[in-house]
């Protein structure tokens, strides 16, 4: 079937370079994609895509953070987010952000600011979405999007699904690479007060299974965010875990973000 391609360029400022719209005559979902040249990680120009649904004005957006070992396919690829995009009417966006556990590390790269500062005026411009957005993410993006989210507030965030989050509640136990030593994990600590007072005024939601390694540092953080919603259900940390839970996980985003709507 014929394809229709348009192409755009976003200006220096977003720091972006070409960008693809590709999308199936029969296909509901419209396909954007691109590379982001930031000052917030030299050295790399990491690759983004986007998955708006056909004919919808500004839908809310959904900023998904991958897991370790990920990149910017794996949201749809892996986790197939976009069969979600036409019921939920939300564009769901992804970033690739190396391992770097999306906050800035003692090498220069900063992944977080490169979303918050590169990624994220690019997506408003090109879905014309002004309103709150959403966080969603697994793993290291689980962690990411808690992290993210406390940072930037509610007036920025109306929603953050974290599921199977990376979380530990002592810089001891964290996993090689996570983070530079003990002062950058308490710099990026979720757990922190100054970060969960922020995430009270968020809706919260952890998935997490119960053969899950993370799942008792989920635990420990709903009780330190009683605000939090959380489910702890039969599974593992793994893709088909987080796959599943996709529709129910857009289904709750959507009915936080429709009253926030930048249109």
């Amino acid at each position: 079937m014929a394809s229709v391609t348009r192409r755009s360029v976003i200006g220096a400022a977003l720091g972006a370079g070409a960008v693809a719209a590709l999308a199936g005559c029969g296909d509901p979902v419209v396909w954007r994609s691109g590379r982001l040249s930031s000052d917030h990680w030299p050295g790399h120009r990491p690759r983004w895509r986007l998955a708006l649904p056909k004919g919808s004005k500004a839908p809310p957006l959904v900023v998904v953070l991958h897991g370790r070992g990920g990149n910017a396919d794996a949201a749809f690829d892996d986790l197939r987010l976009q069969d979600h995009v036409t019921r939920t009417g939300l564009a769901v966006a992804s970033v690739d952000g190396g391992d770097l556990y999306w906050h800035a590390r003692r090498s220069g790269a900063d992944p977080g600011a490169m979303v918050t500062h590169d990624l994220l005026p690019l997506l408003r411009d090109e879905s014309g979405y002004a309103g709150p957005l959403a966080f969603l993410g697994w793993s290291m993006g689980g962690y990411g999007s808690l992290l993210l989210a406390s940072a930037l507030g509610p007036r920025v965030v109306g929603a953050v699904v974290a599921e199977s989050a990376a979380l530990w509640t002592e810089p001891g136990a964290s996993a090689p690479g996570a983070f530079d030593d003990r002062e950058d994990f308490r710099a990026h600590d979720v757990f922190a007060t100054s970060r969960t007072r922020v995430l009270t005024r968020i809706p919260v939601r952890l998935d997490c299974g119960d053969a899950d390694p993370f799942v008792a540092a989920n635990r420990a953080f709903a009780r330190r965010l009683p605000s939090a919603h959380l489910t702890v259900d039969s599974g593992g940390h793994n893709a088909a875990y987080w796959r599943g839970h996709a529709s129910a996980q857009l289904d709750w985003v959507a009915a936080r973000l429709r009253d926030g709507r930048g249109q």
